[in-house]
């Protein structure tokens, strides 16, 4: 079968796109430094443990599984880390995809699936963004991701490294089939945290802002299911395969919900009280990120069929009642 490098394989994100690689007949080759991944997410093909600043580790991975193209989940992820200290952001994300980059030309590996995010395209509120929207990231992770972006134009033009960009913002929910879920140490992401707080693993979830300008106060955000977001990251390495050129997509339904809308359903969902605390607003925050995604739905015939809030929720909580990682 058709190897694929899968770096960050061992996170929430990458662990899913490692089984819908795996279901679709392609070789995940999980890549990850086990910062924030876990080895129990490890499941649908072999694992390298190493580094993105190793070259010489990157260098043995690609000659040992020549793969057919890179999958790239690798990365610091959190706003509020990211508006602290900048600085570990462009060097793990910025300067960790130049060396991977590097070797992935020097291994003669052209093609490329980014991970990216809505928040290259910063604050602008009451528009869904498309692919066309100016981008003007308002923290250093939003900032890492544009650059990186520019990076793969470069290599495009400069080696033929040929890409396919996917932008999207908040992603929820678990595998259906509950090999794999999300869970991150420490956690930051708003539905398992409030999942944490009905389930008594924390006293309550925090709202941070509730004067935003916005129908309920809360900021707005477009939510995917996971497993909707990974299967289009294998249409990205399928058409890529077709030999289309490079591409941007945004990733997304169009619609976005409140922290307060989000709460609502999971008291639905759940049938359980969430305790909440209302805190002022994190620097870097946006009001409202929507994300358009016709173009995918046009060109690789995404659809985001799972991508709904009671949808999202139940995966998630059927995934976070059944113990699989020791928390």
């Amino acid at each position: 079968m058709t190897n694929i490098l899968v770096t960050g394989g061992a996170g929430y994100i990458g662990s899913h796109a490692c089984k819908a690689l795996s279901k679709a007949g392609y070789t995940p080759v999980t890549y990850d430094n086990f910062c924030t991944g876990w080895r129990d997410a490890v499941k649908f093909g072999p694992c390298e443990e190493g580094d993105l600043s190793d070259r010489t580790k990157l260098d043995e991975v690609f000659a040992r599984y020549q793969p057919a193209a890179v999958m790239h989940f690798a990365a610091l992820s959190q706003v509020g880390e990211s508006m602290r200290d900048p600085g570990i952001y462009w060097r793990n994300n910025v300067e960790g995809s130049l060396t991977l980059m590097e070797a992935a030309v020097e291994a003669e590996c052209f093609d490329f699936v980014f991970s990216s995010t809505c928040a290259t395209y910063g604050e602008q509120d009451n528009v869904v963004l498309d692919e066309g929207s100016a981008q003007f990231p308002i923290n250093a992770y939003g900032a890492s991701k544009r650059a990186i972006e520019e990076m793969l134009r470069d290599f495009e033009a400069a080696h033929g490294l040929r890409h396919v960009i996917f932008r999207y913002f908040n992603v929820a929910g678990a595998d259906e089939e509950g090999e794999v879920g999300e869970f991150h140490q420490p956690e930051t992401h708003l539905i398992p945290l409030m999942l944490d707080a009905i389930d008594g693993k924390r006293d309550a979830l925090t709202i941070f802002g509730t004067d935003y300008d916005t129908p309920d106060g809360t900021c707005i955000r477009d939510y995917v299911h996971v497993m909707d977001l990974v299967d289009a990251h294998v249409l990205g390495v399928k058409w890529l395969e077709d030999g289309k050129g490079s591409r941007v997509f945004n990733l997304g339904t169009g619609s976005g919900f409140s922290v307060r809308e989000v709460i609502e359903e999971s008291r639905n969902v759940t049938n359980r009280t969430v305790p909440y605390n209302e805190g002022p607003r994190r620097a870097g925050d946006c009001t409202k990120l929507v994300s358009g995604s016709r173009r995918a739905e046009l060109e690789l015939g995404w659809q985001p069929e799972r991508s709904t809030m009671k949808r999202m929720i139940s995966d998630a909580w059927r995934w976070h009642q059944s113990g699989h990682y020791d928390r």
